[in-house]
């Protein structure tokens, strides 16, 4: 056993350790009927894992209620030693999972009452390994724009239909790949694209742009036979797969000049787009098929508009800690200064400044919130406009100030 595809067969643990060996057995039939079979495949590699340790280092243990925290304790360096797959030593995520999924089968057999359980569950969460959580991988706008015009040059038309599919609509790969021949519907006005049940057993509509619906009716008439059940499928017939689908990415991602692009970087693309132009969250999960806000909520974390606004909105006061007192040019001193003196009460865009010229203005560009800043009746219109734009843009602070300039305006036109 000294490889990630080595691990001993349940007939080679059985042998002189049927009471170890068949409640581990018996759960992964109980779990089968409700999990899917990748999820008990993985179940019984970890579970295998944790035998094939008892039985290498463990020999005294014959029966499922004589492990104890110590074999626990004992198992983690074990596991953690061995080769992963193409790698010298298990990644982080292997060892979650492995840990994981036999604390679970622990906690579960020990709810469910079972008589092989152990007197008490041996593991507890923190013995599984924190794992990192990196950002959604996306294309940036740039990027994204150079990757579509190349698809659109491209001389094989699946290669523009894979790309502009999957970077309008966000799909999954394996869902891509599963789209059936009477995927795209109409219902109302407009046409849509319905999902079939993939990753989380559920299907879904998302809106199509008539222009992607042009380019698919145009690759079907090209290249598509009427009886084939794939909506798009390779130009012989055959369906695509995970694997030629990154090929066509990437074929158009050369021609661009980017590096190695991952199908799953188009998905990340549109939402880390869609949520930066103000597409709600709820809409966003929607359109991804995502169950739980929560991973929606991971696309938030990029290039945020909300931290972007206000950090731009307190920009010019942060600078103006740091401005020098700027010198006056020199050919307005003299004559031209007296002018200055007399006509201090500099007309801005919805205002005066009454600002003496011999004091220096470290805040030219927040004139309103400066103590020498007055205004009258005859901005109103303007002050209005300013207030309706930064409300309209979510500038809450700039849309508070103008609130409050016409406030006053309105306080001081009633007294």
């Amino acid at each position: 056993m000294s490889g990630p595809l080595l691990l001993p067969t349940w007939e080679q643990l059985d042998a002189g350790r049927p009471e170890l060996v068949t409640p581990m057995r018996r759960y992964l039939e109980q779990i089968g009927c409700v999990l899917r079979p990748g999820s008990v495949r993985n179940t019984d590699q970890a579970l295998r894992s944790f035998a094939g340790f008892l039985h290498e280092r463990a020999p005294e243990v014959t029966s499922l209620t004589q492990v104890t925290r110590r074999h626990i304790e004992g198992y983690k360096p074990w596991l953690a030693a061995r080769p992963g797959q193409n790698k010298p030593r298990a990644t982080t995520a292997t060892l979650a999972h492995r840990l994981g999924t036999l604390r679970m089968f622990f906690v579960r057999i020990d709810e469910w009452g079972w008589d092989e359980a152990p007197a008490r569950v041996p593991m507890f969460p923190g013995d599984l390994p924190r794992q990192d959580h990196p950002l959604p991988k996306a294309l940036d706008d740039p990027a994204a724009a150079k990757l579509l015009r190349a698809a659109y040059n491209e001389r094989r038309l699946l290669v523009r239909v894979t790309v502009e599919v999957l970077l309008r609509t966000g799909l999954r790969v394996s869902e891509f790949t599963a789209l059936t021949a009477d995927a795209v519907v109409h219902i109302g006005a407009g046409p849509w694209l319905h999902v079939p049940v993939g990753k989380l057993r559920e299907d879904r509509y998302l809106p199509l742009h008539p222009q992607l619906v042009e380019l698919i009716d145009t690759y079907r008439t090209t290249y598509v036979s009427p009886g084939n059940p794939w909506l798009l499928p390779r130009e012989n017939g055959r369906a695509l797969d995970r694997h030629t689908v990154t090929r066509l990415i990437n074929r158009a991602g050369a021609a661009a000049g980017l590096s190695h692009i991952h199908p799953h970087q188009l998905r990340h693309t549109l939402a880390t787009q869609a949520i930066n132009r103000g597409m709600s969250l709820e809409a966003i999960a929607a359109m991804l098929g995502h169950r739980s806000l929560d991973m929606t909520l991971r696309y938030a974390k990029i290039a945020n508009r909300t931290v972007a606004d206000e950090y731009f909105a307190v920009t010019d006061k942060v600078d103006a800690l740091y401005d020098q007192a700027r010198p006056l040019p020199a050919d307005i001193i003299g004559p031209k200064m007296a002018r200055l003196r007399r006509e201090h009460h500099r007309l801005l865009g919805n205002g005066y400044c009454t600002r003496p010229p011999e004091l220096d203005c470290a805040f030219e560009n927040i004139c309103e919130t400066c103590t020498f800043f007055q205004t009258s009746i005859e901005f109103r219109p303007t002050l209005q406009a300013q207030h309706d734009d930064s409300t309209s843009k979510g500038q809450h602070h700039r849309a508070d100030l103008f609130g409050q300039l016409l406030t006053k305006l309105t306080d001081s036109d009633a007294s």
